[in-house]
């Protein structure tokens, strides 16, 4: 089932949102300063964005594909993890998951997979934003 209309940003969880912006953990704000300024092969990156009931970490509005950290929060939620996913899926939206392992120890590894992802979406929306 798809959802074309599912509430991107909703007012509801802006507090939310911003609370989480303002308490990444280590690897988020690792990766954040490797995407922002379109540091991933030259695509824009939102954290913190909302999609219908979900917050990705962080979101290719271009290619649309989320990119989620999975850390200690994670653990032992996979059914949760693999709704969120199947919901995101429905809308359209390849999510992406790397552990903060991964971000801390081998960030090259996790931007060059970031940028090969992105490269196999065959009709990226193009982005509004210069």
């Amino acid at each position: 089932m798809h959802y074309p209309t599912a509430k991107a940003n909703a007012t509801e969880q802006k507090e939310y949102r911003k609370a989480l912006r303002n308490n990444m953990t280590t690897a988020e704000a690792t990766l954040w300063r490797a995407l922002k300024g379109r540091g991933a092969g030259g695509m824009k990156f939102r954290r913190q964005q909302g999609i219908g009931p979900y917050i990705l970490d962080f979101y290719c509005p271009g290619h649309r594909f989320g990119i989620e950290l999975d850390g200690a929060s994670h653990d032992y939620k996979y059914e949760y993890d693999e709704q969120r996913t199947e919901y995101l899926r429905e809308q359209g939206i390849r999510v992406l998951r790397f552990s903060n392992q991964q971000v801390l120890t081998s960030m090259q590894g996790v931007l060059a997979e970031i940028v090969r992802a992105a490269n196999e979406v065959t009709d990226p929306t193009p982005d509004p934003s210069p």
